[in-house]
């Protein structure tokens, strides 16, 4: 078995070998992976922190031992809380951009090592953990406005179940990456009234698939990416748009995965 990690950025994954496939996720920096299966310019890889897999680019693959995946699985996880930092590699003294909600392993006094190179940060960060719900939110409003992507994970673009899983990951919970899988997690609410905020409500299509998902707030509010991060009333019938007038999402299920 081989493994990575993402020393850029954000690495595109695809559904297929190829530039022009689907982006079905994103790899941000400093999260690792196992390696499944290789074709001459890509690598198939499986995704640490939720088990998702897709194709990534051979030339943005950062290789690491066995030793130190199994390093990373237990690593305290601090992350950037910033919507734009920067790590230097002290060897090369180059700087590389990094996104609000990248992975800063085994962070200690503003450095960190990843796959045997040193990098120090030059920005902000927290530790991944429980808070508080307050502190979930806050996450999430640093994500307001952000442009709607498909498969996208970062501030830059971002789709509704990578919106829930980043603000969720930055306080210490990992969800699955697609929002059905999400809608597996946590507790059920019957009633919209019951619901906090910081819970996650799931949306339907006619056929009764989950497509969507959101955040909850107060006040009958729910924040989620819908062609931008944006801020809608929710009823029980679901999330109603104001600027068409109408219902967009249709509500299946509210789950609440915090205690």
């Amino acid at each position: 078995m081989k493994y990575g990690i993402t020393l850029i950025s954000i690495v595109p994954c695809r559904v297929e070998p190829a530039d022009a496939a689907e982006q079905v996720s994103q790899l941000l920096f400093g999260e690792h992976y196992k390696v499944i299966d290789e074709r001459a310019k890509w690598v198939k890889v499986r995704s640490a922190h939720d088990k998702y897999e897709g194709w990534i680019d051979r030339k943005q693959w950062s290789p690491i031992s066995d030793t130190e995946y199994q390093d990373l699985d237990k690593a305290t996880l601090s992350y950037s809380t910033e919507l734009v930092s920067l790590v230097k590699d002290n060897q090369t003294e180059q700087v590389i951009p990094i996104v609000l909600g990248s992975s800063l392993p085994n962070l200690e006094n503003g450095n960190l090592t990843l796959a045997e190179k040193s990098f120090t940060l030059l920005g902000d960060s927290s530790l991944a953990e429980n808070i508080s719900r307050d502190q979930l939110i806050s996450n999430a409003f640093v994500y307001s406005n952000a442009p709607y992507l498909w498969g996208g994970r970062s501030p830059f673009g971002i789709d509704c179940s990578g919106f829930s899983q980043l603000v969720y990951k930055m306080n210490g919970v990992n969800l699955p990456r697609d929002a059905k899988d999400q809608a597996t997690m946590g507790a059920t609410l019957s009633f919209i009234e019951e619901a906090l905020p910081g819970d996650l409500a799931f949306f339907d299509n006619d056929e009764g698939n989950i497509i969507h998902v959101g955040i909850i707030l107060a006040d009958n509010y729910i924040i989620h990416a819908s062609g931008k991060v944006r801020i809608d009333r929710i009823d029980h019938q679901g999330i109603y748009n104001p600027e068409i007038r109408d219902y967009s999402h249709k509500l299946r299920i509210i789950k609440q995965i915090l205690d």
